[in-house]
């Protein structure tokens, strides 16, 4: 789909996932075109993009630079396939999340051991721990893996000749999330910081820094002033309102937070305990009926919503023989 000359949008399938497509980007430049995400590693992925690229008379040796928005495999988990069918081609992602790569898809026996710790510290059961620690490995089949040409930090401005995109860092969904912003058109490539109507997961982990809520929120008004006339998201369908999307995700999690509030109300609660009670958007599924990996991103989405709350003061955060507890104020 032609967005305005020389910028296209490609929709790369996912498999089994109820968000459907990756939207990946094709921004033309004078010495060849800059793809930002790639989509995961599968296929049906990989035939998708190329069939895209063949409809613009293009070839993968055409994408001189790819920009990836964020580490995670539907964002990702081409860029080595890539990388080896094209070695010119460049991949730039934030330097945080460029320290991921090792740990998460080469070497991941200690992030798992860690994971596990964490989750047990917040109250899961260990009957629960061996299934929700390697909930997330499945993903390694979809993740070609492959390292950065450059990192980026945030601020910097990336011409294509045609066009500049200036990275804004933007941490909570993933630690070095970034956007991009376009101020010819005033486009905004939010990949998952902002969607249209799904609320990013914001979770909790070993790598997340000590707030990625906080984080986000953080993240989130820092764009909201952006003159902004197209949001052109990783997922789902191009959108206008940034400002009014951005307070219906802030008002998402102030119910959550609040939804938290009552649940403890003067006792004690570990992590665990509080996500087992928070309403999800799990259609005819109860707690217990949930598969490993929503059971372990909801815990550590209330993890998430716990730290934050401690950190704006309504919450106090006891450890008490390696057990996490919080407690309001």
């Amino acid at each position: 789909m032609e967005i305005v000359p020389g910028i296209y949008q490609l929709k790369i399938p996912i498999p089994d996932n109820p968000l459907g497509h990756l939207n990946c980007y094709l921004i033309e430049g004078k010495d060849g075109w800059l793809m930002v995400d790639t989509g995961w590693h599968t296929t049906e992925a990989f035939s998708s993009l190329n069939t895209g690229l063949r409809g613009l008379g293009l070839a993968l040796s055409d994408i001189a630079t790819i920009i990836v928005t964020h580490v995670h495999p539907d964002h990702f988990g081409l860029a080595g396939r890539i990388k080896h069918m094209s070695p010119a081609t460049h991949l730039l992602t934030h330097r945080w999340e460029s320290d991921l790569i090792e740990s998460r898809y080469i070497k991941f026996s200690e992030l798992r051991d860690k994971i596990a710790a964490m989750l047990e510290r917040h109250g899961v059961p260990i009957a629960d721990l061996s299934s929700l620690k390697s909930a997330s490995m499945p993903a390694l089949q979809f993740v070609t893996v492959t390292l950065p040409d450059h990192t980026l930090y945030g601020g910097e401005i990336i011409s294509t000749g045609v066009y500049d995109l200036e990275i804004i860092w933007t941490p909570g969904h993933s630690p070095g999330h970034i956007c991009l912003y376009e101020p010819q058109n005033q486009f905004l490539f939010s990949g998952d910081h902002i969607l249209p109507s799904t609320s990013p997961n914001i979770s909790y982990h070993v790598q997340s820094g000590d707030n990625p809520l906080g984080d986000y929120i953080s993240a989130l008004r820092k764009v909201q002033n952006l003159p902004v006339t197209k949001v052109l998201p990783a997922h789902e369908h191009i959108f206008t309102d940034l400002r009014g999307r951005i307070e219906q995700i802030i008002s998402h999690h102030n119910r959550r937070k609040a939804e938290i509030e009552q649940i403890i109300m003067k006792e004690t609660h570990n992590a665990y305990d509080i996500s087992r009670q928070i309403t999800w958007d799990t259609p005819g599924l109860v707690w217990e009926q949930l598969p490993p990996l929503h059971k372990r991103l909801a815990v550590t989405e209330t993890i998430a919503h716990l730290e934050c709350m401690r950190w704006e003061g309504q919450l106090r955060r006891i450890i008490k023989d390696n057990s996490v507890l919080y407690l309001t104020v």
